[in-house]
């Protein structure tokens, strides 16, 4: 067992759950360092097809940069242009060394013990956050990018760098993830929008800071509202996002995220060498 029976009913009932130091450091400098090498490939990428990736105006949302990524490994700037946001949204299956770690550091042991079936993993992201210049990213459920019925989908969350509130760590609401989905994200064709449930705001007023040190992995119940502020400070906030559904839900293909035949959503099963 990779979590006691406390803490799987720890995260029933608050719909997150903090493990310090589950990430052994050389893991995290290898993280970094295949990040620093993709992000070296992907500036070389045509100006014209590169997207900046903002959460408070959606704008990358109808691009076809962003919208044909499920299935391959982009680079997304930051408002600025000569930085990147984040990688994604594949790297779990495509490149090797994020896959091994998808793969073997006990996140297949984690998702069975929380009960998922027969999960699967559809997106992956490495986050930045640069000083001074990382963007905030708004209040939002997973599930509401990435819906499955009934809802399945856990955020797998890595601090590689320290997480504090001054350089933009994690909050999340209590309980949260038990109130009503405000909203959904969906696609049509080439264009998406949201449809909104509820437009009230979540009561951020009870809201927690999860500040994080390198390693630590957060889980994250799909329907759990979670924020995190820009990077205001002088240091860097990187993260990696792994998000899993239950195979055994019915994945809705009005999604953002499409994969091509070719490259199915696959398990926990080693699929790279």
């Amino acid at each position: 067992m990779v979590l006691s029976a406390a803490q799987v009913a720890d995260f029933a009932e608050q719909g997150f759950l903090v493990l310090p130091d589950f990430i052994p450091a050389d893991r995290l400098a290898e993280l970094r360092a295949r990040a620093a090498e993709l992000d070296a490939q992907l500036r070389v990428t045509d100006a014209d097809e590169v997207t900046v990736f903002s959460t408070t105006d959606q704008s990358h949302a109808d691009d076809s940069w962003f919208l044909e990524s499920g299935d391959k490994v982009r680079g997304f700037f930051e408002d600025s242009g000569d930085q990147l946001n984040k990688i994604g949204h594949a790297m779990h299956d495509l490149d090797p060394v994020f896959s091994g770690f998808c793969r073997d550091t006990g996140f297949g042991d984690i998702a069975a013990e929380i009960g998922m079936d027969d999960p699967a993993l559809v997106q992956s992201m490495y986050i930045y956050k640069h000083p001074g210049v990382g963007g905030e990213v708004t209040w939002h459920t997973d599930h509401s990018f990435l819906w499955t019925e009934p809802r399945s989908v856990v955020g797998f969350w890595v601090a590689v760098d320290e997480a504090t509130t001054e350089n933009g760590c994690m909050w999340a609401i209590p309980g949260g993830h038990r109130l009503p989905v405000k909203s959904r994200f969906v696609r049509d064709g080439d264009s998406t929008s949201t449809e909104v449930f509820d437009p009230d705001e979540y009561p951020i007023d009870q809201a927690v800071a999860l500040p994080a040190t390198p390693g630590t992995l957060i889980l994250l119940d799909g329907a759990l509202p979670h924020w995190s502020d820009a990077n205001r400070s002088e240091r860097p906030r990187q993260a990696f996002t792994l998000h899993v559904v239950d195979g055994a839900t019915e994945w809705s293909e009005r999604n953002w995220l499409r994969r091509s035949p070719d490259l199915p959503f696959r398990g926990f099963e080693p699929v790279l060498s």
